[in-house]
């Protein structure tokens, strides 16, 4: 780990502003950055600590919703019982990532900026244009087992690790922030993290310095709530596929249907296309795989992540079917 220098902030636009500086970042609860630090994949000159700014609190939002101060623990999000009853896709997926431990740790700002488990962007010997801009893609030609097959480009095909994000996303959450102007902004989920394209390096669309303060949730949406993560183990694995669904069904019909994806994307995935095939129709299984056909109209695989096409429609199968029974 190469040397840095240390500050604690004392205002989200302070903090904004520190951050800006050049080769400053910020750190929460750190259970990603410190990892990159170690291995000098991240190797930022001053770290500002966002620690005690107050940004902890879970609190009903003017429309019925939900609002989550961004340093709320991913451990005390799930467990909350206002996630666990009304958002309840939300909390399982949280329960779905890392290790306790790391839950206790981890925040809600922190888990969306999470960065890509791609073995080639952690192995500093090996090119990578998401590290290093324009060195090269390692996973193209090489073990790509866990890497994307939709929305990929010829400069990345990393996936995004967040299950959170993949919650957040169906749930059609927005994300508050402050800039180093001091300015408040709202982000729909939807257009916060973005596909590589020739910028494989930038994850997301925020300005530079700019600071997630919080996440707000619509009010709860009718249905059954499942995530379903199928990975290489029981625990602490990222996903090959990810579902989260939100099915509003009954007498074997659907009335509606929200699906968000992980592990295919280099962000959290979701068509809404599919989802109109399914509302409206009996639940049977030519009709989810008719959705999934559209989830994964332009999808390649790359060789070793073939499986992931079969994969994904298999997960989806059984996802909507375990909704639609629990209606």
């Amino acid at each position: 780990m190469k040397a840095f220098t240390y500050e604690r902030a004392d205002t989200p636009a302070a903090a904004a502003a520190a951050a800006a500086r050049p080769g400053a970042r910020m750190i929460a609860g750190g259970t990603n950055l410190l990892d990159l630090m170690k291995l000098q994949v991240e190797t930022p000159v001053h770290l500002v600590d966002i620690n005690r700014l107050g940004l902890d609190r879970i609190e009903p939002s003017e429309n019925g919703g939900l609002r989550i101060g961004a340093m709320v623990r991913n451990s005390d999000l799930a467990a909350d019982p206002r996630v666990r009853r009304d958002y309840a896709v939300l909390s399982r997926a949280l329960l779905a990532g890392a290790s306790g431990q790391l839950r206790n740790k981890a925040t809600t700002g922190g888990n969306l900026l999470q960065r890509t488990r791609c073995y080639y962007f952690y192995d500093t010997a090996r090119p990578c244009n998401k590290r290093q801009p324009g060195s090269g893609c390692s996973a193209l030609q090489g073990f790509n087992r866990i890497h994307a097959v939709l929305g990929t480009s010829d400069q990345c095909i990393a996936t995004h690790p967040s299950d959170m994000a993949v919650a957040m996303r169906v749930l059609d959450a927005q994300v508050e922030t402050v800039v180093p102007g001091g300015t408040r902004r709202v982000i729909p989920i939807a257009d916060f993290h973005r596909l590589p394209g020739n910028t494989p390096h930038v994850d997301t669309n925020l300005q530079p310095g700019e600071m997630i303060t919080g996440v707000t949730l619509p009010p709860p949406l009718p249905g059954q709530h499942v995530y379903r993560k199928v990975r290489d183990r029981a625990s602490y694995a990222f996903a090959l596929v990810s579902v989260a669904a939100i099915v509003d069904a009954g007498g074997g019909r659907i009335r509606s249907a929200r699906m968000a994806f992980g592990g295919l994307a280099h962000k959290p995935w979701r068509v809404e296309a599919a989802e109109a095939r399914l509302a409206g129709t009996v639940l049977d299984e030519t009709t989810v795989d008719a959705a999934a056909d559209t989830v994964l109209a332009g999808a390649r695989g790359f060789g070793h992540n073939d499986f992931k096409l079969p994969l994904l429609r298999r997960t989806l199968q059984v996802t909507i079917n375990e909704a639609a029974r629990a209606a």
